[in-house]
């Protein structure tokens, strides 16, 4: 098979960022607000009290301290507990391709590329702005690229299944080059209204530059030595919008048109799964994990990655050898890897073997082994 490697990443990190006090503050008052409201029914057992939460549930249950977020305001306004963004006409850049196209720049310098040496695009996140045109092709046009581009969906797992496919592409002489992004407004989805969810997400958009070992020119060069996609359907983690909802009026606007998820369910089943996908993964590429220096895991929840790790080395892993970033960056679905990645990689010698996995709702679970050159 021809040599394929991650040749460059880049990130684009939003420019509002809400801390755990922050969003508990907003968070209270609204309770406040909606017990003050319903109190009658309240006490008349017709309606259940809402419950206060605070930063130490919400530290202990995720490891996240705070997220980053494209718009603040609206999300800490009690009234309206949701950010605030203006439709854009049609004729200017839409604001997921423009993340896009801000982390895509860093990843072609970080690879040595231009616009020219891209044939696809492959915009794989867990929800895109529009139904269509596809947001790899604005995307495309927005930096130059002559070829082709599509977008795919596989919720959490999108950026290793996106690396999976594009790797498809250049052994098969699709595509020299493929640019793969994974712009992720996941503040658009998460109810900030619910206790158990609130606090979950955050934004970014992380890009990646898959290419043949035999053109590539990059200082940061990670072979791709094998790679395992497995999915398995569960409601465990579910959100029904999409373009079918105005049928029945009567959903529209209701809790399950936003994320929504049976947490310890998604624990107890995932995390063996994952833990299992890594293990084969190694296996097929000829490793084990003695082999590994460095696990770039899904960034969903702190106390996930550490089970998984531990079942994977029977031990708890270092800081180094499990890098974290949702404390500050909550759960940016797709891209959580991708930043780990891009931002725990440089230090690494060539030589060495790593693990990037996802995990999430499908049930999905994508995992790349890869050695720096």
């Amino acid at each position: 098979m021809i040599p394929v490697v991650i040749s460059g990443t880049g990130l684009f990190t939003p420019p509002h960022s809400i801390s755990n006090d922050e969003l508990v503050t907003a968070f209270n008052a609204y309770v406040d607000l909606h017990n003050a409201e319903h109190a009658t029914a309240i006490a008349a057992g017709e309606v259940t009290a809402l419950e206060p939460s605070s930063s130490g549930f919400i530290e202990k249950a995720s490891g996240i301290q705070s997220r980053y977020v494209m718009e603040k305001s609206g999300i800490l306004d009690p009234a309206h507990m949701t950010a605030r963004i203006a439709d854009r006409p049609d004729d200017q850049i839409s604001l997921q391709a423009e993340m896009c196209v801000a982390a895509a720049r860093e990843a072609l310098e970080r690879a040595g590329k231009q616009a020219h040496d891209i044939d696809m695009v492959l915009v794989a996140c867990s929800n895109m702005q529009r139904a269509y045109p596809a947001m790899a092709v604005e995307v495309q046009e927005a930096l130059g690229i002559d070829g082709f581009g599509f977008d795919m969906n596989v919720a959490c797992s999108s950026a290793t299944f996106g690396i999976a496919t594009a790797v498809d592409a250049v052994r098969g002489g699709r595509a020299r080059a493929v640019l793969v992004l994974n712009p992720e407004i996941t503040s658009g989805h998460l109810n900030f209204r619910d206790r158990d969810s609130h606090f979950i997400f955050g934004d970014a958009c992380t890009a990646i530059i898959i290419e043949a070992q035999a053109t590539a020119t990059s200082a940061h060069q990670w072979e791709i030595l094998d790679s395992r996609l497995k999915t398995s359907f569960s409601n465990n983690i579910r959100n029904n919008f999409g373009f079918m909802n105005r049928f029945d009026e009567a959903g529209v606007g209701q809790p399950d048109k936003l994320f929504r998820q049976q947490g310890r369910k998604v624990f107890k089943e995932v995390c063996p799964m994952a833990a299992e996908t890594i293990k084969d993964t190694l296996t097929a590429a000829g490793l084990t994990t003695d082999d590994v220096a460095r696990y770039w895991l899904h960034q969903a929840n702190l106390n996930m990655n550490l089970l998984i790790v531990r079942m994977l080395l029977g031990r708890d892993a270092t800081a180094d050898e499990a890098p974290v970033i949702l404390d500050s960056y909550a759960n940016t679905s797709s891209a959580g890897s991708i930043i780990a990645f891009h931002k725990y990689q440089d230090d690494l010698a060539a030589g060495t073997n790593g693990v990037i996995c996802s995990f999430g709702a499908g049930y999905s679970i994508g995992c790349v082994v890869v050695r720096k050159l």
